[in-house]
């Protein structure tokens, strides 16, 4: 069952896009049918790269780095660069050092002024949510369940995500139900 949420922070993605722009998105979710609907009414590359799926994301021994495995993942054609990015609640799931290592990977992709959205905690007592998210509309998110919980559920607050998503800044963050937030990004210079 989809239901649609309000959203006050995800209107600002589209504020500065041309008509005649060619948008590039990268999609770290599973993209629901309303963010592909929502996205075939602009010119729109859509990269989507359920990262979800790959959970949970850590180094084993003898395995492939962390840095080796988002790079694995994160394969674009040459000179792709992001305009939006949408991370979804996706750093709940990672531990430090995979954030680290994908915004490592991640950082070749984006321009200045790139712009992400996605969610976190306001502290790290929040249970694990089970929604997973989508755009029905340029201020509007649909909310569906998730089948069951993720692996690496670890969440972040704020504080700690600033440091540790060292290729953006905190533009905006607004404090959701249940101690959750909305968060804005702006890619770094």
């Amino acid at each position: 069952m989809t239901s649609t949420q309000p959203s006050s922070l995800l209107a600002a993605l589209f504020e500065q896009i041309d008509d005649d722009q060619t948008l590039t998105v990268l999609e770290t979710g599973p993209a629901l049918q309303e963010t592909v609907e929502f996205f075939s009414r602009y010119r729109c590359r859509l990269h989507v790269l359920n990262l979800f799926s790959e959970l949970p994301i850590r180094e084993e021994e003898g395995g492939p780095s962390l840095r080796d495995q988002f790079s694995g993942l994160l394969q674009f054609p040459e000179g792709t660069t992001f305009d939006i990015c949408l991370f979804w609640d996706l750093f709940n799931f990672l531990d430090r050092d995979a954030i680290l290592a994908f915004m490592a990977a991640l950082r070749p992709h984006l321009r200045p002024g790139s712009l992400a959205h996605g969610f976190a905690v306001h502290n790290q007592n929040v249970p694990q949510d089970d929604r997973r998210y989508g755009i029905s509309a340029a201020d509007a998110l649909s909310v569906r369940s998730r089948p069951g919980q993720l692996p690496g559920y670890a969440p972040h607050t704020q504080s700690k995500l600033k440091n540790l998503l060292y290729c953006f800044n905190f533009d905006r963050t607004v404090l959701l139900a249940g101690s959750r937030l909305e968060f804005l990004l702006r890619a770094r210079a």
